[in-house]
């Protein structure tokens, strides 16, 4: 199994927390979790290298991520339900429009990359199906196979949550999932089957130099916006620089707890190439005046760019939905981690591990 599987398996149980189990009364295909590996690995440089991309088709791509991302990005914080038909289309969209820019050769490495990301869940692709001439019997076997290590993930997941079990505790119960369905899988397929899957997913690529897994970074809008020292900003111009883009209001208890820390990085990592960028969303009446705006940013130190979002545009646009959240984005604008409400609530070491992931950004 994939590293690369078994960390956006656990994106997608994550993504599952908050919502009823996905054990229905009738498992079907269409209830099986599979994460959009297709949308997560094709921005990565490792991925794009292993398919020989030449420069123009990278900048088609960027163009056709620039399409789905957004809407991707977006879509995060939808019920598992709401979700997966938008996913599920990006996806579509993103592999018909690769299919126009990627030669043969290239298309074939690609499909079979998929396949390895996926793991045990590449029998739930039609072609793998057709491939390996898998059985209804079979593909129910396998559905229920999946459905079980879901439904047993998701309740791990829950612990987690309930403080009744630990993340490393979870994470070791889920790693011994994934290799049960492993096995299951091969006890369910033949041998001429299991002797067929070589060939659907190639020579082995190492998914942990996979570091891009996450959207473009949505660009700054100016609907309604308003730069408190009068330069505007946007990420474009910063490409080549590392940006942390953080939202808050003035007034927030919990956004005043983290203004510190951004100050912090940007007197520690300016010069070293981190832009900070603030967009003060307005929660009540008094966070929509302008100088009451400027004033409250003045009083705390803040001396990196501010916007006042009056409209929410772009709080809208990232679909943000907690004050204080801050985005990490990488140097070729790509967002590599985020985090919402106080970095170091309660001792957490959010700041630290912040800082620690700025540093591996500014050293790539």
């Amino acid at each position: 199994m994939s590293k690369l599987f078994l960390m956006l398996s656990l994106v997608c149980i994550a993504a599952i927390a908050a919502s009823t189990s996905p054990l229905a009364a009738e498992t079907t295909r269409d209830s099986i979790n599979v994460p959009p590996v297709l949308l997560q690995m094709i921005r990565d440089s490792a991925i794009q290298t292993e398919l020989n991309l030449t420069a123009n088709q990278l900048t088609l791509l960027r163009e056709i991520l620039g399409e789905v991302d957004g809407p991707w990005f977006r879509a995060r914080n939808l019920k598992p339900d709401e979700q997966r038909p938008i996913v599920d289309q990006l996806t579509q969209t993103l592999a018909s429009r690769l299919d126009s820019i990627l030669d043969p050769t290239q298309k074939a490495r690609l499909d079979q990359l998929v396949s390895q990301a996926l793991g045990t869940r590449m029998v739930l692709r039609e072609n793998v199906q057709a491939k390996l001439q898998i059985n209804e019997t079979q593909m129910q076997s396998l559905v229920d196979t999946f459905a079980q290590t879901d439904t047993q993930s998701f309740e791990l997941q829950q612990a987690v949550v309930a403080g009744e079990r630990s993340a490393d505790e979870a994470n070791t119960a889920i790693n011994d999932l994934k290799a049960a369905e492993r096995e299951s899988l091969l006890k369910i397929l033949t041998n001429t089957q299991r002797s067929k899957i070589g060939s659907l997913t190639g020579k082995p690529f190492d998914f942990a130099s996979v570091k891009r897994t996450y959207p473009l970074a949505p660009e700054l809008r100016s609907e309604g916006a308003k730069w408190i020292d009068g330069t505007a900003a946007t990420l474009q111009q910063h490409r080549g620089k590392v940006v942390a883009v953080h939202f808050y209001a003035f007034q927030c208890i919990n956004c005043k707890r983290n203004l510190p820390h951004y100050t912090a990085w940007h007197n520690d990592y300016a010069d070293k190439g981190l832009v900070v960028i603030g967009i003060q969303t307005p929660e009540t009446s008094s966070e929509r005046k302008f100088d009451q705006v400027r004033a409250a940013a003045k009083a705390e130190g803040i001396n990196y760019p501010v916007m006042l979002d009056a409209e929410s545009a772009n709080w809208k646009s990232y679909n943000t939905t907690m004050w204080p959240t801050v985005y990490l984005i990488d140097k070729e604008g790509f967002i590599r981690r985020w985090w919402q409400g106080e970095m170091n609530w309660q001792g957490t070491p959010g700041e630290q591990q912040m800082r620690t992931t700025i540093e591996a950004l500014l050293a790539e």
